[in-house]
């Protein structure tokens, strides 16, 4: 997008791990004002900070928040828990410059699982952020879920048992059960005040589901959105999708929204 700035980052915290992403930002944005910890996803696998860049972009600008977006190792060189270890070492460096309370996490995919991992590790949960935006998010890793929703709707962009051998290549020899891989949400902590959004024609929107009911039964607050025909991260195909640009203002909306319910005024920049 023009006008935005990109700031490569790599850090290493005092004990030795290291951090590498990138600040992304609108004209004129500061971390002052708080930020938004993007997670990309494509299985642990694919893409990268620069792949997710029109869309934390486009974050950015809607928001009026900088975006962090880690860049954290792909399997199959790093397998588990790599991905997970290096997501949250960017949240550790995030919070040292941002407290937690004015920071909203966002990640589609893959990266709506790392998310929810770091949210469930007790020490985030006592120090935790002021929401989550969740794109798609992946949660059932062995696609239990998404292969019985393909057999009553298929589909357009991809079948559960080619994204289940790649998502493979992260957590092959690793027992599904383990509980970082398979998710306790239902019997976890209350998550952040949570916005779902999947697309009607993809089959994690059965992920989403589940997370979504799985949020409410540990008590906490989460709006699912399912659009209709969408596929997955249509968000991130604005020229495809007219249905992605309503969709992101319901996220800006929703993220201005909760920073506002924790005393802050992302857009103004100011402590109520």
């Amino acid at each position: 997008m023009a006008g935005i700035s990109v700031e490569p980052i790599d850090a290493v915290l005092p004990n030795g791990r290291r951090v590498v992403g990138e600040w992304v930002r609108a004209p004129g944005k500061s971390a002052r004002q708080g930020a938004i910890y993007f997670v990309h996803g494509s299985g642990y696998v694919l893409c990268s900070t620069r792949t997710h860049r029109r869309l934390t972009a486009w974050l950015s600008r809607l928001t009026g928040l900088p975006v962090f977006a880690v860049d954290y190792r792909l399997a199959p060189r790093h397998r588990f828990p790599t991905a997970a270890e290096d997501v949250r070492a960017g949240w550790d460096w995030l919070t040292s410059q941002v407290p937690p309370e004015r920071v909203v996490i966002a990640g589609d995919s893959a990266g709506g699982h790392l998310s929810v991992d770091l949210l469930l590790q007790p020490d985030v949960t006592a120090n935790g952020p002021a929401a989550l935006t969740l794109f798609s998010p992946l949660i059932d890793l062995t696609f239990g879920l998404a292969a019985a929703r393909e057999r009553s709707c298929p589909d357009p962009t991809m079948r559960a048992v080619h994204a289940a051998r790649l998502v493979a290549l992260y957590s092959s020899g690793i027992d599904p059960a383990h509980h970082r891989l398979s998710l306790d949400v239902a019997g976890g902590p209350a998550l952040p005040p949570t916005l779902i959004q999947a697309g009607g024609a993809e089959m994690l929107v059965a992920d989403a589901r589940r997370l979504a009911a799985d949020i409410s039964a540990a008590g906490g607050s989460c709006l699912l959105q399912v659009w209709p025909d969408q596929v997955h991260v249509f968000q991130a195909l604005p020229r495809l999708s007219p249905e992605a640009a309503k969709a992101m203002a319901h996220v800006a909306r929703f993220i201005e929204t909760s920073l506002r319910a924790n005393g802050f005024d992302a857009i103004a920049g100011k402590v109520g």
